[in-house]
């Protein structure tokens, strides 16, 4: 699928440490020792036989591989001096000011030594730095599995962040190369080096037993020594760990400092025009048709749209400037189809097409140079119009003095005009100049009702804010719990969601395992959508990762983490495990308790039916066939889809009511009845599903009479 964002890589967080152990998984021999003239040899082979990416030149590589051999020479030179004065030591005993030869040669051989392997880090640096490159810039499988190898060969070097993103790689699957037992190897000679980056991957396989021991207490351990190394990911978890009480007692306040620093690093890169919410789709919501959904973007469906948009559709035209500026949907983040589906729109006058146009230019990107006059010129043609975009647009000029000099008035006076007209952005920059009190007197009430009306809106900013206030207690009383729900809103916006995208697409493709542990890790950190699409996926019993005996219990914990985050379908997924047994013991006191749930705070009608059922029945709860006969009549008013089943359940129920009545009067009781049939005998097949098969009777005998109506 040309154009659509195929993939990101895992747990790019900035981190340094020491060397480890070679790895033999990606383009390394086993077991042989690095022979620096024939690998590069081999190397040199390999480049000149493929087909270098367009990205990364022929003649680029060869330059890079020329640059790695000239040190070699130097320290083949460097040897053959060396054996030279060894030589000469076993015919002269030389003595310079006190020192003897033998100690001269010693401190010679370790600076050689010192040089050499300054060198092979240089090597493996630059090993690194071009897998990097190529991976950035890659476009297909083939280009990426280049990269990769480029990377495994710099961590056999010893080279941490080539080993972190190799280990990474084997872990998530990239580029189809799974393999958990290499990763968690790898990973543990890693944290011995102290990557805190490896100490939060043994801490989340930990907590799932995913080629581990399933140990929680352990993975605690590893999250708290990885947050006190500086692990954005390990300080995430703990903060969601603390704030549910995940095998720690419940600590709003510990919760609050750990989500603090987090947002506090996504708030920073926020304000540098990163952080664009990524799609998060559902699984358990469309697992028949999984390319049908609103979150991304059918290939076909957009072929349509660039049709339309080619025969002049100035909407069009806007929506895929928008995709395309902001990367969306699945598509690529391409400025340069973003530019040009700007300027088509904006020459048929389109304001919001002329303001994205202003944007651009003031953001400064590849296809439009940061250029403070022709974003003043596009956002003043949009604010003409009335355009809410193009005046937050000459808002923010002014405000930062960009091409115009420093006018927090002007600035005020567009962000308000925006802001009337509903613009979110204009909302929070207004919030902000009341709470920092630039251009005015602070007003922390008047900054809190601007922040909460941007915050209704998704703005990411908004919401930082809003937590700050309520963490500090700055014009509004103090909550520990709201200021932790909003950070953590903000945290979730992290580069770490692009896994949302690489999970969707490999469960897509069919690599179950490989989905599986990308979104089992954003499970780890708390997205309820993660957390239920990982039950999902266990729950079809397809992943291989996890021992078949721990696959219910896992997901029936998730599925509760799931539910407590507000999940109406995971509330009434747990009824299911405690009515049938999955993962746990038989309970249909329960499991009654999680449909009443899903009925009174979500009004599930899937939980009404079978709350509806379980009245009918008298199953771990009072037997109740007027309640019964009311919640099978919500369901089928709550959802459409409850109709049909909701009538038949009705019709069957009031069927065998009937019967019961008819039976009393012939002094027949239910239970001689239901024995004569032989329907209570647990060994008898009937019995599991006489109640299925009272529902067909019901429908064949309505069959029988349509027919003879229409007859």
């Amino acid at each position: 699928m040309m154009g659509l964002v195929r993939g990101a890589d895992a747990w790019e967080e900035q981190e340094d440490a020491g060397p480890s152990p070679c790895i033999a998984e990606l383009g390394g021999p086993k077991g042989v020792a690095y022979r620096p003239d024939i690998e590069a040899e081999r190397h040199n082979k390999k480049w000149k036989e493929r087909n270098v990416t367009s990205q990364v030149s022929v003649k680029e590589i060869k330059q890079f591989l020329s640059d790695i051999l000239e040190p070699r020479k130097l320290v083949k030179v460097i040897n053959k001096r060396e054996n030279r004065l060894e030589k000469m030591k076993s015919h002269h005993k030389l003595r310079m000011k006190g020192f003897q030869y033998k100690d001269l040669s010693k401190r010679h051989k370790n600076y050689l030594k010192e040089q050499a392997k300054k060198m092979f880090t240089d090597e493996g640096d630059q090993l690194f730095k071009m897998g990097m490159k190529i991976l950035q810039q890659s476009k297909s499988q083939k280009q990426k599995a280049e990269a990769y190898i480029l990377l495994a060969k710099a961590a056999d070097m010893g080279h941490l962040k080539a080993m972190e993103k190799v280990a990474d790689a084997l872990l998530f699957g990239n580029s189809g190369m799974q393999n958990v037992p290499a990763a968690i190897q790898l990973y543990k000679s890693l944290a011995k080096e102290g990557s805190y980056k490896a100490q939060n991957a043994l801490g989340f396989l930990s907590s799932y037993g995913i080629g581990m021991e399933y140990n929680q207490a352990k993975a605690l351990i590893y999250y708290t020594f990885g947050s006190a190394g500086g692990s954005i990911m390990s300080q995430m978890i703990l903060g969601y760990r603390y704030f549910s009480g995940i095998n720690v007692l419940q600590d709003c306040e510990v919760a609050l400092r750990y989500y603090k620093k987090v947002a506090d690093y996504i708030a920073d890169n926020l304000e540098k025009g990163g952080g664009i919410p990524v799609e998060k789709v559902r699984l358990a919501e469309r697992p028949e048709n999984l390319s049908s959904n609103s979150e991304i973007l059918d290939w076909e469906i957009y072929q349509y749209y660039r049709f339309l948009a080619e025969r002049g559709d100035v909407q069009i035209q806007v929506s895929l400037g928008q995709l395309h500026l902001m990367g969306r949907k699945g598509l690529a983040q391409d400025y340069y189809k973003a530019l040009y589906y700007f300027l088509k729109a904006a020459k048929a006058g389109s304001a919001n097409a002329m303001a994205f146009i202003g944007k651009m230019y003031l953001d400064g990107n590849d296809a439009a140079p940061q250029n403070n006059a022709t974003a003043f010129k596009y956002f003043s043609m949009a604010a003409r119009k009335g355009n809410a975009i193009g005046l937050h647009g000459l808002g923010l000029l002014y405000f930062y003095g960009k091409g115009v000099p420093v006018n927090y008035t002007e600035a005020l006076k567009y962000f308000r005009k925006a802001a009337e007209k509903g613009w979110p952005n204009a909302q929070f920059q207004l919030g902000f100049m009341y709470y920092s009190g630039f251009g005015l007197w602070k007003d922390y009430k008047l900054a809190f009702k601007y922040f909460y009306l941007a915050s209704q809106s998704g703005q990411p900013l908004a919401i930082y804010y809003l937590a700050e206030m309520y963490a500090t207690g700055t014009g509004v009383l103090r909550s520990c719990r709201a200021a932790v729900e909003l950070y953590k809103g903000v945290c979730e916006l992290g580069h770490w969601a692009e896994k949302f995208l690489t999970a969707y697409f490999a469960y897509k493709d069919g690599d179950i395992d490989a989905s599986l542990v990308q979104y089992a890790l954003l499970a780890e950190m708390g997205y309820e959508v993660a957390q239920s699409n990982s039950a999902f996926i266990l729950e079809s019993k397809k992943a291989k990762v996890i021992e078949k005996a721990k696959v219910y219990p896992m997901a029936l914990l998730l599925w509760n983490r799931a539910a407590i985050q507000g999940n109406a379908f995971a509330r009434v997924k747990i009824g299911d495990y405690y009515y049938y047994g999955y993962g746990t013991k038989k309970d249909y006191q329960a499991a009654a308790t999680h449909y009443s749930i899903a009925v009174d705070k979500h009004q599930s009608a899937q939980a009404m039916f079978n709350l509806a059922y379980m009245h009918e029945h008298g199953l771990g709860i009072a037997k109740d066939i007027h309640m019964a006969r009311r919640l099978y009549d919500m369901a089928a008013q709550t959802s459409p889809d409850a109709h049909l089943p909701a009538l038949f359940a009705l019709l069957k129920m009031e069927t065998l009511h009937l019967l019961q009545d008819v039976l009393f009067l012939n002094n027949v009781s239910c239970e001689q009845f239901t024995t004569s049939w032989k329907w209570t005998e647990s060994d008898h097949t009937l019995s599991l599903y006489w109640d299925v098969l009272a529902i067909v009777l019901i429908v064949a005998v309505l069959i029988v009479l349509l027919r003879n109506h229409v007859g």
